[in-house]
């Protein structure tokens, strides 16, 4: 195959086009060959004027050599040969796994884990809290409209994790020389995924399409011998061997922060990298080995029990348990799992017209034009940093999208964002964030992130009266700017009934931006102060880079606080936790991903791990 690469055509271009901008390339007239686009996106530098970039693969039916002759005659450094596909899970390892392994969760990184252990003989077992696919959707719709919570089936819990309610964006920072990138990307096309993705510089599947994607995925699993359970929660471990026996930890409320450290000011932290490699840690401890798990049905039993309990034999576990499974995560630490306190963000979704967005980043905003250019809602990407230090960014933009009430708890409030497939919603919208570390959260506990990110959900919940609190971006500012120079002046603040008695003209229409209901408040008294002020800070930067981004018609909404896990699971150079063998930290809620593509990515490198080490169960 021959690549080439940096082929230029306007927006729009005419059909056969880009086949006879190829013949010209590699100068052949009459000549044979088929082609596959390997990557597209939008060159927008001369807006209005835009251009679709492509760099393609080309089959003119010669030999390698023969290639390589070509490539060298025609001199053009965008021709070269394409490089040869070389992804192989490793073949099966000697020692004997006496049970199947079990995988905890089954949000990307643990349905690609138990995907890959299947097709290769592991025979694995995936138990997950949340409902398969078909009910938790009715689950998630029924919340959005009536604002009853399914602690069990919602936003995050539940089959495909978080990111199936999500803009099921695929794009990655890794940079990826295994090949595990694009093995996932052709199982979600096998899957019912639009080939596009394989080559798009900013793929998306979009949540519509997810929803049967998620499902033919599992059932891939189940005709390879796997096993899927849903509404199965995990509530404990059992332990072999040295250290196995366990002395008592502190009660992690005794060390946390009380609820006045969300109005203190902090030292800045710098931005973490979601995507960076993490060096590996030192081995598990010695001896320690998981021999199994204790799980809990949570659906009703023939006879109509509500609950049964069970234990598990394995020496094999998986936790992909994603961000959100803090009951999970506190049950690791309660037996002295290693956790790592984590930096991550937090702040608020912003939404504005997709038309205001369109405009500023292609010079064109009219439906129909943009139609015509095969152009799609377009996205956007910003960075800044605030005069604190601290990292503001945009996160998760969700173009053509809504936000969504993505709450877990009861008596909690977060957001998320999410869109179609076609991204059609009229609205544009991301999370606008800064790095929050230990003197956010104003202890060194482990758990410290964690309860920092419950007081924020729960101070939200109250504003909203239990729906999603918005305002309008103008009026955020204005009251809190108000509130400042009320503070700095020494007169008395306004009293909490009084601020939150905000214009409430036009919520309607602003709805029409949010999946769940929603309420105006007093959203700029959310954050902690100067949180707030780093947030304003670096919506003003992006008002220069955006026009009117910082303008009337943008409305905020919260909390965004579910960007990243809070904690981090060691793992060492054999991808075990430090603190047991056996136990394989992996994806998102590990602190190992930070997205669909990377969680799924991480997901097969642990399935990889495992099957070095062990032989397939069918060849015991």
């Amino acid at each position: 195959m021959i690549r080439i690469s940096q082929l230029r055509l306007p927006c729009g271009y005419e059909q056969g086009a880009l086949e006879n901008k190829i013949r010209k390339t590699i100068r052949v007239r009459d000549r044979s060959f088929s082609f596959t686009i390997v990557r597209h996106s939008v060159d927008a530098r001369k807006k209005p004027q835009l251009f679709d970039m492509y760099t393609v693969d080309v089959d003119m039916g010669i030999s390698a050599r023969e290639e390589a002759s070509l490539v060298r005659r025609l001199r053009n450094k965008n021709v070269t040969q394409a490089p040869v596909d070389s992804y192989r899970f490793p073949s099966g390892g000697s020692e004997k796994l006496p049970h199947r392994p079990v995988v905890i969760g089954a949000g990307p990184a643990g349905l690609f884990c138990a995907l890959y252990l299947a097709e290769h003989g592991y025979q694995p077992l995936v138990i997950e809290r949340g409902r398969k696919m078909e009910d938790r959707t009715r689950d998630v719709e029924k919340y959005w409209e009536t604002g009853i919570l399914d602690t069990v089936s919602n936003v995050q819990f539940g089959e495909g994790g978080a990111g199936t309610f999500s803009d099921g964006k695929l794009n990655t920072q890794i940079n990826d020389r295994t090949g595990r990138s694009l093995q996932v990307l052709r199982t979600f096309v096998s899957a019912g995924a639009s080939e596009s993705i394989l080559y798009e510089g900013k793929p998306h599947i979009g949540t519509d399409r997810l929803r049967q994607v998620i499902p033919k995925i599992r059932r891939r699993i189940e005709q390879a011998g796997g096993e899927v359970r849903f509404e199965t929660l995990c509530t404990g471990f059992s332990f072999t061997g040295e250290g196995s026996a366990l002395d008592p930890v502190p009660d992690p409320a005794s060390n946390f922060a009380p609820d006045s450290a969300l109005d203190s000011s902090s030292n800045s932290v710098s931005d973490p990298a979601p995507d960076s490699a993490l060096d590996p840690a030192s081995e598990p401890e010695r001896g320690r080995r998981i021999s199994g798990l204790y799980v809990r049905s949570l659906s009703p039993a023939d006879d109509g029990s509500q609950s049964r309990d069970e234990w598990i034999p394995a020496q094999a576990v998986v936790f992909a348990v994603g961000h959100s499974a803090r009951d999970t995560i506190e049950e690791l630490f309660r037996e002295n799992i290693p956790l790592e306190q984590k930096q991550f963000a937090v702040g608020f979704r912003v939404a504005h017209p997709q038309a205001l967005i369109d405009q500023s980043q292609y010079g064109v905003s009219d439906p129909e034009e943009l139609a015509g250019m095969r152009l799609s809602a377009s996205p956007y990407k910003l960075t800044a940093k605030a005069s604190s230090g601290r990292g503001v960014y945009s996160f998760c933009m969700c173009p053509g999208g809504y936000i969504v009430n993505a709450s877990s708890e009861q008596g909690h409030v977060c957001v998320n964002g999410m869109s179609d497939e076609g991204r059609g919603s009229g609205w544009a919208n991301s999370a606008i964030v800064i790095t929050v570390g230990q003197k956010e959260f104003g202890s060194d506990h482990v758990l410290a992130g964690m309860d920092f990110q419950r007081r924020l959900e729960k101070r939200a919940w109250e504003m909203g009266g239990g729906a999603v609190p918005i305002q309008n971006y103008t009026e955020f500012k204005a009251s809190f700017e108000a509130q400042k120079s009320a503070s700095l002046q020494g007169k008395q603040a306004l009293q909490e009934d009084q601020a939150d008695q905000v214009n409430t003209a036009g919520e309607s229409v602003l709805s029409e931006a949010v999946k769940g209901t929603c309420r105006r408040a007093a959203l700029h008294r959310l954050l902690p102060a100067d949180l707030t002020g780093d947030f304003i800070e670096g919506m003003d930067r992006f008002g220069h880079m955006i026009s009117g981004f910082d303008g009337p018609q943008a409305l905020v909404a919260g909390v965004e606080s579910r960007t990243s896990s809070p904690v981090r699971i060691p793992r060492g150079q054999t991808l075990e936790s430090v603190g047991a063998k056996g136990l394989y930290p992996c994806g998102e809620g590990a602190g190992y991903a930070g997205g669909i593509m990377s969680a799924a990515m991480d997901g097969i490198r642990i399935a990889e791990a495992i099957a070095k080490r062990y032989a397939p169960l069918d060849e015991q």
